[in-house]
């Protein structure tokens, strides 16, 4: 016989979400994970503004230069799908920790190679710490209750997500003042170190759950858990688009296009992407295909179409918010024929809108409902690139500004709705569910940015907006709104109830 367990009220239901209530403990542990996710994104991201102080100082040329930005975000793909199982497996509160602490160590060694290829090997083995968003996702689920993971889970990302533009803030104005052609050197150092300082912090003055919640851990590890056949075949197709995306980075490299890796070694990375895709399919199957001898209790089930659509989502979301914020500048100028500096500051407000945007998808996702929010903001998106997609160098440049703001509010606040939903799939899995979204993120970057290269601006806008079409009719037809409740195993058998909606 099942018992079920309805727990103990861990959250009092009649309290608001107050951002200001530091003596709430869930609030406090929601200032300490964005800024955890911020440390991540300063070091993580400080590439980018330190790249013009690196190239002059050690005499890089443009291709050099070029590959280690390539080089800084391959890695986050599968890092991110890594990262979600181990956090299901040992929590969040020692994963943030581990990546804080070693990629720290990681960029410190970066910061003070003495030849190119440390830096291009060291700048590959630094894309993991890109990852330490997935960690915070599943730590902001167990904290709050559904009807406000939407509006805290955009605050964790948005805010975090806010590294980037303080590392361009701060570590250039450290690297002009300090140690003359070393100064990258020590702004990189001195991130790095205050990384490590805060991920050691963070160990000690958070914990996983609230007192008197389990934190459930998946049965198996190494791959995700399927509850039915057809969502083991979906799940087996859906692990495609991300090595793909690899291969598509490692085309980019060839001797065909940027030519800095030969065709040896191009074929010789081809081979291990589909070798380790054939060792992913095996575990799969290894963990999940019981499903097909014996079917999973009803009340134990999810649908993977929910995470399969989410992947999409988050492909357009956050993919556009990537690759947008790294043309835009370029392409003011090269269109409008602004100046370099009105330029960057015209695309400098793309990234500010974090700040609120995010947030906003998920506290509206709360409010009206998971499915409906991303309905809204797809069509938002979409007929924003789709506008955008028709932009013509005659085109007064505020309307064009104006129409990217538009479209950079409805991607971010979508990226905020996708990750209000994330947690609400299933519990113990939610490490593993943010990994494969956030990957899909990273991989839609990869397309767009690829789509860029390979066409004028105008037709890059209208991609996307055809692409969100598509994604927009998935989620209006196929995504299913949560509710109700799901439910995890307790150690002695014992079935608990968590509400979803």
């Amino acid at each position: 016989m099942i018992r079920l367990k309805y727990p103990a009220q861990v959250f009092d239901m009649s309290e608001r979400f107050n951002i200001f209530a530091l003596g709430r403990t869930n609030i406090r542990i929601l200032h300490f994970t964005w800024f955890a996710f911020f440390m991540t994104f300063l070091v993580w991201l400080g590439l980018g503004p330190m790249m013009p102080f690196i190239k002059e100082s050690l005499g890089l040329t443009d291709q050099q230069a070029k590959v280690l930005l390539i080089l800084n975000v391959a890695m986050t793909i599968p890092a991110r799908i890594v990262v979600g199982m181990l956090v299901d497996k040992f929590g969040p509160r020692i994963m943030y920790m581990g990546i804080l602490v070693l990629g720290g160590v990681i960029s410190i060694a970066f910061a003070w190679s003495g030849n190119y290829e440390q830096l291009a090997i060291l700048r590959f083995l630094s894309g993991f710490i890109g990852a330490g968003f997935v960690v915070g996702i599943r730590m902001i689920g167990e904290w709050f209750p559904a009807r406000q993971t939407g509006i805290a889970q955009g605050i964790y990302g948005g805010w975090g997500n806010f590294g980037s533009a303080g590392a361009a803030m701060t570590l250039p104005f450290i690297a002009i003042n300090v140690g003359d052609a070393d100064g990258w050197r020590y702004a990189i150092t001195l991130a790095s170190i205050a990384a490590i300082a805060y991920g050691l912090l963070y160990y000690f003055i958070v914990s996983d759950t609230p007192k008197g919640s389990t934190y459930f851990k998946p049965k198996k590890t190494g791959a995700m858990e399927i509850t039915s056949g057809g969502d083991l075949l979906l799940y087996i197709l859906m692990n495609i688009p991300l090595y793909l995306a690899l291969a598509l980075l490692t085309w980019k490299l060839s001797p065909g296009n940027m030519g800095l890796i030969d065709q040896a070694a191009a074929y010789a990375i081809y081979a291990g992407l589909l070798a380790v895709y054939a060792i992913q399919i095996w575990k799969i199957w290894h963990i999940n295909s019981h499903v097909l001898k014996k079917p999973v209790p009803e009340m134990h089930r999810y649908k993977f179409k929910q995470v399969a659509i989410l992947d999409w989502a988050y492909l357009v979301t956050f993919g556009t918010e990537l690759a947008v914020v790294s043309m835009l500048a370029m392409f003011y100028v090269s269109w409008f024929d602004i100046p370099k500096v009105t330029a960057a500051l015209l695309a400098g407000i793309y990234p500010f809108i974090n700040l609120v945007a995010r947030p906003g998808g998920g506290w509206i996702s709360d409010r009206i409902g998971r499915k409906r929010t991303l309905i809204i903001v797809f069509a938002g998106i979409t007929a924003s690139f789709l506008l955008l997609g028709f932009v013509h160098q005659d085109w007064p440049v505020w309307v064009v500004v104006g129409v990217t703001i538009v479209g950079g509010i409805f991607s971010k606040a979508g990226s905020g709705a996708v990750y209000a939903m994330v947690p609400l799939v299933q519990r113990r899995m939610t490490g593993q569910i943010a990994g494969m979204v956030g990957a899909f993120g990273n991989v839609g970057a990869v397309i767009f940015l690829t789509v860029n290269s390979l066409v004028d601006y105008d037709q890059f806008f209208l991609f996307i907006g055809i692409v969100a079409a598509l994604v927009f009719f998935l989620i209006l037809f196929c995504l299913d709104e949560p509710k109700g409740h799901m439910v995890e195993t307790l150690p002695d058998g014992t079935v608990q109830v968590i509400e979803v909606s």
